[in-house]
């Protein structure tokens, strides 16, 4: 990318970010203290502290802004629930050092001197910036703030349900990233060979009316379904439903944001976690793809004459061209998810849907390093969360494009369900 292009990315994402906490009130930006959320005035300082911190002093070697910057916003030094006790800056103050950090980095990308390391490091803190954005929407989700703005795109015609499954042939493929890539973070490095088996996979995600059915037939209720681990999160949670569902008479509604609303029977299942999409798949007599099987799905393509997979592997399940609304639910475009049967602009080779946006989907695997794993500059990204975590794939409805493409990696934990969390399934 040019010097402009990244400038580009650093003026709009601060926008974004700025955007998605305009209407909030002071009280509304700290918040409660909950462990899965931060408070919003202290994120919002954290992404501004990121691009100071790695742009204009590790890159720059300039002076800190602030004197008090590192003990406020070091997110690997600031313990978590110490957050909503520190001396914040006033929201207005918190505002004005972001814009100053933004101006400051678009004036050294804009003198003529930007060399490929300072573009790396700048490109690096504005996807950071998109991630924290993503969680800017989920906590508006989880403590029921109003819905964020919207792009104003129109929900896209079509859609419904997509029943069935696609077969992928078995073969040797190589999971990750090739060293070919602009930009990739550390846990995609580097791409090496796997082997699986043939498989069938879902053509689309679980759906709501879908997981309603498992819900209805007592799918909480029975421990045969669950793991020992999963059945013991169940029953600590009091978990008897998705988060934000409730029953209403005969019907059930789900929370969005501050509003309540029917189900949308065609639409992905999401705010589920790793455990309950598990039970589900028990239930279903179905199971979670693993990472090596989902991105197979998504970026392979059958090799013409039959014997496993073309040599060619896709950047996106559609090929290697950039997102666009026609081919994917991505950058908060229609404010949430549309059904799973729309976009068939976006298939993958072997016929999945909405393998990028719309939800992101849990697999079976462990967020483990691949070979040779070596952290890149901020390595506390990916290192210290490794083998407590399930890796999800795909994006969802908030995701940035910028972010996506088919090797990369999400990783939360598998109690987590306030993210923006779905899933597809495989058969036995």
């Amino acid at each position: 990318m040019t010097p402009a292009e990244v400038a580009e990315c650093v003026r709009e994402s601060r926008a974004r970010s700025l955007e998605l906490v305009a209407d909030l009130a002071p009280e509304q930006l700290i918040g409660p203290r909950l462990e899965i959320v931060n408070p919003l005035r202290w994120e919002i300082g954290h992404v501004a502290w990121f691009q100071e911190m790695w742009v204009l002093r590790h890159g720059l070697r300039e002076k800190p802004l602030r004197a008090d910057a590192d003990t406020l916003w070091d997110s690997g030094a600031v313990a978590h629930d110490t957050r909503w006790d520190l001396p914040l800056p006033s929201v207005e103050d918190t505002k004005a050092y972001m814009i100053e950090v933004r101006d400051r980095v678009l004036d050294r990308l804009s003198n003529g001197r930007a060399t490929s390391d300072l573009l790396y490091l700048a490109l690096y803190t504005v996807l950071h910036e998109d991630m924290h954005g993503e969680a800017f929407t989920y906590t508006r989700q989880t403590l029921g703030y109003p819905a964020p703005s919207r792009a104003g795109a129109s929900v896209p015609a079509g859609g419904g349900p997509l029943p069935g499954d696609v077969a992928v042939p078995g073969g040797a493929f190589a999971l990750g990233s090739t060293r070919e890539a602009l930009f990739v973070f550390d846990n995609e490095k580097w791409a090496h060979p796997v082997e699986i088996a043939p498989f069938a996979i879902a053509r689309a995600a679980v759906t709501q009316s879908d997981f309603a059915a498992f819900v209805e037939d007592g799918g909480y209720r029975h421990a045969e379904l669950w793991s020992e681990e999963g059945w013991h999160w169940r029953t600590a949670a009091g978990a008897e439903r998705p988060v934000y569902w409730r029953r209403q008479g005969a019907s059930w509604e789900r929370r969005e944001f501050d509003g309540w609303m029917p189900l949308e029977p065609h639409r992905p299942v999401i705010h589920v976690s790793w455990h309950e999409a598990q039970a589900y798949c028990r239930w279903a007599r179905r199971r979670l793809p693993t990472e090596a099987e989902w991105e197979a799905a998504a970026s392979l393509e059958p090799d013409p004459e039959g014997r496993g997979f073309a040599d060619a592997k896709r950047r996106f399940p559609w090929g290697d061209t950039a997102p666009t609304p026609e081919r994917a639910n991505l950058d908060a475009g229609v404010g949430g998810c549309v059904d799973v049967g729309a976009l068939p602009g976006g298939d993958s080779a072997f016929g999945c849907r909405q393998m990028i946006g719309n939800v992101w989907e849990w697999t079976a695997s462990d967020f483990l390093p691949y070979p040779g794993f070596v952290p890149d500059m901020y390595a506390d990204y990916s290192a210290p969360w490794f083998r407590t975590h399930k890796v999800l794939r795909g994006g969802c409805w908030v995701t940035r494009a910028r972010l996506l493409r088919n090797t990369w990696r999400n990783f939360y934990p598998p109690d987590r369900r306030d993210v923006w969390a779905g899933f597809r399934t495989c058969a036995l």
